[in-house]
This record gives structure tokens, C-alpha cells and sequence, in this order.
């Protein structure tokens, strides 16, 4: 595998179409006993984001936590349907994983990998060459690490409303037995309306930590423009 094929970042609408798109239409119109039939429909739709996830951790050497929690997720919902375990384990299980991903977040806080570099303060979307350098001409480090440490809790709080919005979707939702039609249907309702009904809200509330950040970067670093502490990757994407 090249070097640059390692590197090429993955499409956020390849990514919302075979995580979300091409499963929602087979759970909800194809695995019904006329079509595909209720367990090979579910887990041809689940082969899909699977798959995807495989891709990304074998291929793209994309072994991190929160990509390793999302692969768990999709393997559990499949547990959950082909041995027919009660609806409601669906609930908890899409409660857990971004329950475990603030959880963690807020925990590696305190090791030398705080997962706040990953997802937010990275050199995809920061320079951070210029701006740790403008943090030591300032002398604003302490107060950076202050600012980090607000911004993780802002991170972790966005993982704590999808965790509650996820169980109370999810519960509503999904309702029927695994193993039957409804089920997959259901799972289906619920896999296509993740996305606006949950996704959004936590995503709002991970770009009220970004904002904050910074805001406080330009305090700390004594830019003019807020332009200034962004990545050309990320400058050049926005044009």
C-alpha cells in the first residue's frame, strides 16, 4: 500500500452512505421475507458499515479508540439481532459507546495521549507549529493547558447528550423482537434519523469546544486573525 494511498482522507459523503444511507434502504425496504429475507437482509446491511470500518483499520491504519468503539458498536447490533437478544439491549448499546468515548476523553486527560489533540486541537485543522511556538514566545503555556482542559469537559459533555439522545431514540424507536421484519425496519428508522437527530445536537455542542478554543489560542497567542492558527490543509478545503 503507497504512502499516499495511506494518507488519503476518507470522504464524509462515501462515509454517510455506506454507513447510514445503504443500510437504513436495505434494513427498511429489502430484508423483509419477499425480499431478502429478515437475517440474510440484516446482515447484508450490516456488512456495509463492517466493512467500511475494516477498511479503515487494516488499510488506513486507523487503530484508534473511537474507531475501534464505532466497529464494536456495529458488531454488537449484530449480536443483538442474530441471537435475538430484547429490543432494549439496542438502546444501551447506543448509549454505551459514546458514554465510553466521553469517559475516556475526560481520562486521557490525565496520560501523555489526551484524546482532545486528536479531535479537535490536530494539525488538520490547526497550525500548531506556529502556534506552540507563539505559546513560548508568550509564555501562555499553563494557560493553554488550562484552556485544554475546559475544552476536553465541553468535549465530553457533546458525547454526554449523544449518549442520552441515543438511548431515548433508540428506546422509542426500536420497539420490536429481534429476528422479525419490524425489527430490521425499525433499525432502520433508527440508523437514518442517527445522523440529524443525534449527530447534530453533540456536533454543535464538540464546535461550541472548538470555538472556545480558539478564542482562547488567539488571547494566549496574540494572532490578529483567527485565521492565522489554521492549517493550510484546512484553509485550503474551506475556499
Amino acid at each position: 500500500m503507497s504512502e499516499n494511498a495511506k494518507q488519503k482522507k476518507e470522504s464524509p459523503l462515501l462515509s454517510i452512505l455506506v454507513s447510514i444511507v445503504i443500510p437504513a434502504v436495505i434494513l427498511s425496504k429489502f430484508s423483509k421475507p419477499e425480499y431478502l429475507g429478515v437475517l440474510p437482509g440484516f446482515l447484508i446491511a450490516l456488512a456495509f458499515p463492517i466493512g467500511l470500518a475494516l477498511y479503515n483499520m487494516i488499510v488506513r491504519k486507523e487503530f484508534g479508540f473511537i474507531a475501534i468503539l464505532g466497529f464494536v458498536s456495529i458488531f454488537l447490533t449484530g449480536i443483538i439481532g442474530v441471537f435475538q437478544f430484547p429490543p432494549q439491549w439496542i438502546a444501551v448499546k447506543e448509549a454505551l459507546v459514546p458514554l465510553l468515548i466521553g469517559i475516556a476523553v475526560v481520562v486521557s486527560l490525565y496520560t501523555p495521549y489526551p484524546l482532545i489533540r486528536k479531535l479537535i486541537y490536530n494539525d488538520t485543522l490547526l497550525n500548531l507549529p506556529f502556534i506552540e511556538q507563539r505559546l513560548a514566545a508568550n509564555n501562555r503555556q499553563v494557560e493553554f493547558e488550562k484552556a485544554m482542559k475546559n475544552a476536553t469537559w465541553i468535549v465530553a459533555l457533546s458525547f454526554l447528550v449523544s449518549a442520552i439522545l441515543n438511548y431515548t431514540v433508540a428506546k422509542a424507536v426500536v420497539t420490536a423482537e429481534a429476528g422479525t421484519a419490524l425489527f430490521n425496519e425499525q433499525l432502520g428508522k433508527l440508523t437514518a434519523i442517527s445522523y440529524p437527530v443525534i449527530a447534530l445536537p453533540s456536533t454543535l455542542v464538540m464546535v461550541v469546544a472548538l470555538v472556545y478554543l480558539l478564542r482562547r489560542l488567539k488571547q494566549l497567542t496574540g494572532v490578529g486573525e483567527l485565521d492565522e492558527l489554521l492549517s493550510e490543509e484546512f484553509k485550503e478545503k474551506s475556499k
